[in-house]
């Protein structure tokens, strides 16, 4: 799901391309996409756009007349600037927005259909879709300190509850954490003063830096290439590469549709982290330590040679996909 470094992106460039421009036409191609009645989505058509901002990780664009177009991307959704006209075509095409100088695609390349368009009237009801989390780049430490305490959770689920912290996700919590070399299972309860200092510094300085990286691939254009796994990143989507800081193997927990990515001499003190479900299934014979991971692989392979190197992993899920199902066998 695109977080808040590429969301900040997407304003920046939906500001420079629409504002000052009036809607020509919307064309909306799946019946799933809308999630609003009134008003009409043909309401906002011959309208001018005079703001493009986010809440939370949703797109708003702003028209004349209080009128306002919420787009949710969630996982798989994107907006690309075509020429102007271009056909919302094949099944991931979902709507499109014509200006007179080009036209906003947005798709979605899942068959769940999760993203949404929501046409909104007033300041007030646009107010009441903010979930209240923390903008990290902008709150106080004291601030950010208030809310993580405020319920005693893991700091990944914290990073990641759009009540507590805004805009952030599954990718950049982890990078997050990476930075600050801290276990994505500490409690938040658990934390000292100088250790939300850090971890706050650290986000707002990972979130800055990657919202630079990200300005100056995109440049004058359009966001194109918006994905939550890039060959840059130090712990997400890197399961069993070295970690950048220390060379071990990137570890990772699966849990629902998505995952924790780790390095443990870094984070948790070089010990293994496992799910919930798995832990009480293997118990005593899970893993602690890298040492032990090692040793299970390497007693495997003397016990089997012919087997292919997945199939001596330790027991976490290695062979799962990211979505947490099985693949299919061949």
């Amino acid at each position: 799901m695109p977080e808040l470094p590429d969301i900040t992106v997407y304003v920046e460039r939906l500001a420079a391309y629409c504002v000052g421009r009036p809607l020509r036409g919307l064309r909306i191609a799946s019946p799933f996409l809308l999630r609003s009645v009134e008003p009409p989505p043909a309401a906002l058509v011959g309208r001018g756009v005079i703001g493009a901002s986010r809440i939370g990780k949703r797109l708003v664009l702003s028209f004349d007349g209080d009128l306002h177009a919420v787009i949710h991307l969630m996982i798989a959704g994107r907006l690309r600037w075509k020429p102007t006209g271009a056909a919302v075509a094949g099944k991931w095409g979902l709507a499109g927005f014509d200006f007179d100088h080009g036209t906003l695609m947005f798709t979605e390349a899942s068959p769940k259909k999760r993203a949404s368009l929501t046409v909104i009237s007033g300041a007030a009801a646009l107010a009441e879709i903010d979930r209240g989390g923390l903008d990290l780049l902008v709150a106080s430490t004291a601030a950010v300190a208030a809310a993580l305490r405020a319920e005693n959770h893991t700091i990944k689920r914290a990073l990641t509850d759009p009540t507590v912290i805004d805009g952030v996700g599954n990718g950049y919590s982890d990078e997050i954490l990476h930075a600050a070399q801290m276990s994505p299972f500490r409690q938040t309860k658990d934390l000292a003063d100088a250790e939300i200092a850090v971890l706050h510094e650290t986000a707002r300085a990972c979130l800055a830096s990657w919202i630079a990286r990200l300005r100056a691939e995109v440049g004058l254009g359009f966001p194109d290439q918006v994905t939550a796994f890039r060959p840059e990143m130090a712990v997400h989507g890197k399961y069993g590469q070295p970690c950048p800081r220390c060379g071990a193997p990137v570890q990772r927990i699966v849990y629902a549709d998505n995952e924790a990515n780790y390095c443990a001499p870094c984070q948790t003190g070089g010990k293994l982290l496992a799910d919930r479900g798995l832990s009480r299934l293997l118990k005593a014979d899970w893993p602690r330590t890298l040492a032990e991971l090692e040793d299970r692989k390497c007693r495997a392979r003397q016990d089997n040679p012919a087997a292919a190197p997945a199939t001596a992993a330790a027991p976490d899920t290695a062979r799962r996909s990211r979505s947490g199902k099985k693949p299919r066998r061949r």
